[in-house]
């Protein structure tokens, strides 16, 4: 079939479903009206390791409105059933209410369910909890690491010893939080044996087959909604302990259960982003060619599962080095499990390199620009397989002139505005975008309208937008005759929406069903000898406005109604699917980016200010440019926070985190938000998926926080190598 004209995809186009959104029409978790429905409190640990040994639950239950108070002494045993559906009795998730072992501070050792939420609220306070406390262990400092995930090429110990530079530098990154708008809450209802939850997830189909596997379900048997999404950033990406304290509620009360958890109950409730103790040693010639990196990388886990991220690939392949050794060590602490959060991985592996870059080019005399493009690698040294697409030399080359790199003053210290010192920094960026298999469902109504349909979310990127654009120009249709549908497991399945892979995968699905669905109508029309398109070849027409013509004659042609009106059809409907990256992979796949940014910092207080900032993009093709800045825009607001502001505060003596709200737990707000500007370099992957994209929700992020630290460093003359940035340490 011809290429389909390209109407919308590409185009500025607003949110489909904003109109929703702000006259609150759309529907989040804990909004849906579920009739009957009960509302439940999780009671908390107060202490961050040992064991319950008694539970007074008879001032709640006195309460009036509360109903009953679940805790390990009377709920129903689950199977906990592991990946291979066998018993698996130390469980790689928390057992909710199953034994009496406290595992970490603010674990759910109880839930009150009451009439009201109100009586539930009073009713959990009302609950007197015993322990046999022990001294938690949170301290990564103090802990015991795991056995270390090892790369090595080369000899690196021999390629820092011959290198006529080598450095030794430590960083380290505190952990993140992320404080989505909304907070996570899960409403469910049993019918039967059957099970509906209406979640606040980022991945439908991962929270169906959890619960699936708790409660001993056939997937089908659960049912996962979640149309709407208030903001995620990797905090959705698993079910957590309240969703199956609300379906295990709800099924004790043989009536519908809603949770929801406060912003305290957030920071244990949920993930957030390990902190990382990061050294870095490396070597290089006297122009700055690198020999050796050697990479160190520590990261705190839970006791009781081991969560890991791609912290290793950026150090193996963003530049060129014969000589590259990795030692990961996961730290188990008596904390809530981490999870992804937006860059994972990668954006802490970003400040560490990148901040490393910049100290080797300023002892060196070199250009920081200069220093990368040296250092710039022809092939993926990891695996000797060619770049799909890497264009970062051109990021650097319209970063430097769109940001007027060329004003900057390499010697510290040396610009001012009154009492401000003034600094300019930069730092490459990398992601590896996900491409997992992903499915999708189209449909084609006689009055020329269709629909499509995928399990995947929509936390704040646009994902009903963009849908719906690739839809619309493979149908040949106009945007308000398409409608996408998401967040529900009845939908054909996706992988998660995160890791910058929505775009690629459910659109390449929808991509693949919609073109199924047209070549239905092509083939329908050039074997109809009733229609002008009768005997015309199936390559030769193309459809626009929901009307097939021959291409270069729009006169020959009729519209989708006509065509099934007369052959006596309702609909034309097909599955699409991607089938996920190639294997054996045929190319090296990132995305990459150039940051640039300008700080201002007090000489007297050490307080930073970001003054602007420009990120400037190699992630293929385009979909929705307005869609696209959002993206950017919010990712160096995230970067900014992690630079600048964001640290969780933990209590060594219990594991109580100290800043557990968005009063104490400091995040960037308008004051904080500069000059920010994204630019995208034209032109697409051909090499990554059938819409020439990648994803660009995480690439946003990454490097934000060094080139942060690398202004700071251009303005004070002094490096900080801790984030946050903090104005005690430049004092």
């Amino acid at each position: 079939m011809s290429p389909q004209p390209q109407a919308a995809v590409g185009a500025p186009l607003s949110r489909v479903d904003g109109r929703l959104k702000v006259t609150g029409q759309a529907l989040y978790a804990a909004e849906h009206d579920v009739e009957g429905v009960l509302h439940a409190v999780i009671v908390d640990s107060s202490v961050g390791l040992g064991r319950i040994t008694s539970i007074d639950a008879d001032a709640a239950l006195a309460h009036p409105g509360v109903l009953r108070v679940i805790s390990h002494r009377d709920a129903p045993k689950l199977p906990y059933l592991d990946n291979s559906g066998s018993n698996n009795p130390e469980g790689r998730r928390l057992r909710v209410f199953q034994d009496d072992r406290v595992l970490f501070h603010g674990q759910p050792v109880a839930v009150v369910i009451a009439t009201t939420l109100e009586a539930a609220q009073h009713g959990a306070s009302l609950v007197e909890v015993r322990y046999d406390a022990k001294k938690p262990s949170t301290d990564m400092a103090e802990a015991k690491p795991d056995e270390p995930t090892k790369y090595a090429r080369g000899d690196a110990a021999a390629g820092l010893r011959d290198a006529a530079v080598r450095m030794d530098l430590d960083y380290r990154m505190a952990r993140n939080h992320q404080n989505p708008m909304e907070p996570h809450a899960t409403i469910a209802r049993w019918n039967g044996d059957k099970l509906t939850v209406w979640d606040k997830t980022q991945w439908v189909v991962g929270t169906q087959t959890e619960l699936s596997k708790v409660f001993d379900l056939p997937m089908k048997s659960v049912r996962v909604i979640s149309p709407f999404v208030g903001g995620g950033f990797g905090s959705g990406l698993r079910c957590w302990p309240h969703t199956v304290v609300a379906a295990l509620a709800a099924r004790e009360m043989k009536r519908p259960v809603k949770v929801v958890l406060s912003r305290r109950q957030m920071y244990f409730g949920t993930g957030f982003r390990p902190s990382y103790d990061y050294r870095v040693r490396l070597g290089s010639d006297r122009r700055g060619r690198l020999a050796a990196m050697v990479h160190e990388m520590d990261a705190e886990t839970s006791s009781y599962e081991k969560f890991e991220e791609a912290i290793m690939l950026a150090g193996q392949m963003f530049y060129s080095t014969p000589h590259v050794s990795q030692a990961y060590r996961k730290v188990p602490l008596d904390v809530n499990t981490p999870i992804w959060m937006r860059g994972p991985g990668f954006a802490n592996a970003s400040f560490a390199i990148e901040s490393a870059m910049d100290e080797l080019a300023n002892r060196l005399g070199v250009d920081p620009i200069e220093l990368r493009l040296r250092n710039e690698p022809a092939e993926d040294e990891s695996n000797g397989l060619p770049w799909s697409t890497r264009r970062l030399r051109e990021c650097y080359t319209v970063g430097a002139r769109e940001f007027g790199w060329n004003r900057r003053n390499p010697k510290p210290r040396s610009t001012r505005d009154g009492d401000w010192l003034i600094g300019l920094g930069m730092a490459a960026a990398v992601y590896d975008p996900g491409r997992f298999p992903a499915q999708a469902r189209v449909r084609l109504d006689v009055d020329g309208t269709a629909v499509a349909e995928a399990a995947t979310s929509d936390m704040g990127p646009g994902t009903y937008t963009s849908q719906t654009q690739v839809a619309a120009d493979a149908l040949g249709l106009a945007m308000r005759a398409v409608t996408f549908r998401l967040g529900d497991s009845l939908y054909p399945p996706t992988p998660p929406h995160g890791g910058s892979q929505t775009m690629t995968v459910v659109g390449s699905a929808v991509l693949d069903a919609c073109n199924k669905v047209r070549g239905q109508a092509i083939k329908l029309a050039v074997e109809d000898e009733e229609s002008p398109l009768y005997g015309v070849k199936a390559d030769d027409i193309v459809v626009r406005g929901g009307r097939l013509h021959v291409q270069g004659n729009p006169v020959r042609g009729e519209t989708y109604q006509r065509l099934l009106t007369r052959n006596k059809l309702t609909h034309l409907e097909a599955d699409g699917a991607y089938a996920g990256a190639p294997e054996p992979a045929r190319h090296s796949y990132f995305s990459y980016g150039a940051v640039f940014t300008e700080v201002a910092v007090d000489a007297t207080l050490g307080l930073v200010r970001v003054r602007r900032m420009l990120g400037v993009y190699d992630v293929g093709r385009i979909v929705s440019p307005k869609l696209a800045d959002s993206q950017a825009l919010g990712g160096m607001v995230g970067g900014i926070g992690q630079a600048l502001l964001e640290h969780t505060v933990t209590d060594h003596r219990d594991g109580r985190i100290v800043n557990a709200g968005l009063a104490d737990y400091l995040v960037p707000v308008n004051a904080d938000i500069p000059d920010l500007k994204a630019i995208y370099l034209e032109g697409e992957d051909p090499d990554a998926d059938p819409l020439g994209v990648k994803g660009i929700g995480e690439i946003v992020q990454v490097g934000v926080a060094p080139a942060i630290a690398n202004a700071v460093y251009n303005a004070t003359g002094r490096r900080i190598r801790e984030l946050p940035i903090t104005a005690e340490a430049l004092n």
